[in-house]
């Protein structure tokens, strides 16, 4: 059956899980959890109508700090890591009903460009990513708001080295429970929040298994009644059971992230969001900031 994108309307943007991370962001280590945090932020919370739709991510994703424990700056001569991401992303939303529910199922395949430096050794690694799949459940509570319950799941398809800090694999399997909500008139203010859990599996060559994480995005903006949505969005991350096993970071992780965001729709099925957000507060993982862009192109 042949795939074809259809024009966009102002909930278009189901939020399950989005861009699945290299093993340079794993807790394991040290680092940040299966998902971007902050990549989400407007009209997270609700489904598109019935049908098959495309949508593209593009982002850049830079540390250039490591924390510790007590968010004290950890030594490290040259640390930079820099991930360049485009993912294309197909949500197919079904007319059958679940528990009053419309069932959804997404998959999104990245294609990765990573590089890292430290003490003067640098890695590169080019290619396709952890894919990430999973079924959902969207209400649309009014017309100007809606929830999407869903389930996610990273597969550990990414190429992997352990002694290659630049790998575009984590090598485990994570399972994600998602709740989102979002408030979108199209004047006034917007409100979305989604709210995360990961479950990871272990690392079989490191026998190392990664702590459970409680972690949301959110966006605060204001509509101005003509497409453009404009206001603030970011994360906040909690790393919530310690790693276990002899790769495992000293403490637990935990950061929060804020910064601009803007969304710009049309009536013919255009559709750009654009968020920037820099890291604060960050414990046992890395810091530094990032640059997301969501894009809905009518065929």
């Amino acid at each position: 059956m042949a795939l074809k994108a259809i024009k966009f309307r102002p909930y278009f943007y189901a939020a399950i899980l989005l861009l699945p991370s290299t093993s340079v962001m794993a807790t394991e280590g040290g680092g940040t959890g299966s998902y971007p945090d902050g990549l989400d932020n407007f009209l997270s919370g609700v489904l598109p109508p019935s049908g098959i739709h495309s949508l593209f991510y593009g982002g850049n994703i830079h540390y250039n700090k490591l924390k510790g424990n007590n968010g004290e700056q950890i030594p490290v001569p040259g640390f930079k890591v820099n991930v360049n991401v485009l993912a294309p992303r197909l949500v197919w939303v079904t007319d059958q009903k679940i528990f009053g529910g419309q069932l959804a199922y997404h998959t999104i395949v990245p294609l990765l460009d990573v590089n890292t430096e430290a003490a003067g050794k640098h890695n590169n690694s080019k290619g396709i990513g952890d894919i990430t799949f999973g079924p959902a459940l969207g209400y649309h509570s009014t017309p100007d708001s809606g929830y999407v319950i869903g389930l996610d799941i990273n597969a550990p398809t990414g190429s992997y080295n352990r002694n290659d800090p630049s790998s575009l694999g984590k090598n485990h399997w994570t399972v994600q429970p998602v709740w989102a909500f979002s408030y979108f008139p199209a004047y006034g203010a917007n409100v979305d929040l989604k709210v995360m859990h990961d479950f990871n599996f272990r690392n079989q060559d490191t026998n190392t298994t990664s702590g459970q994480a409680l972690h949301a995005d959110y966006a605060l903006g204001w509509g101005f009644g003509n497409g453009l949505v404009a206001g603030v969005g970011g994360y906040v991350f909690q790393q919530i059971t310690h790693d276990n096993g002899p790769k495992s970071a000293q403490g637990k992780a935990s950061a929060f992230g804020i910064g601009p965001s803007v969304r710009y729709a049309n009536n013919k099925g255009w559709l750009v969001a654009v968020k920037w957000q820099k890291d604060f507060a960050v414990n046992n993982r890395p810091a530094g900031s990032q640059v997301f862009l969501k894009a809905a192109i009518p065929f």
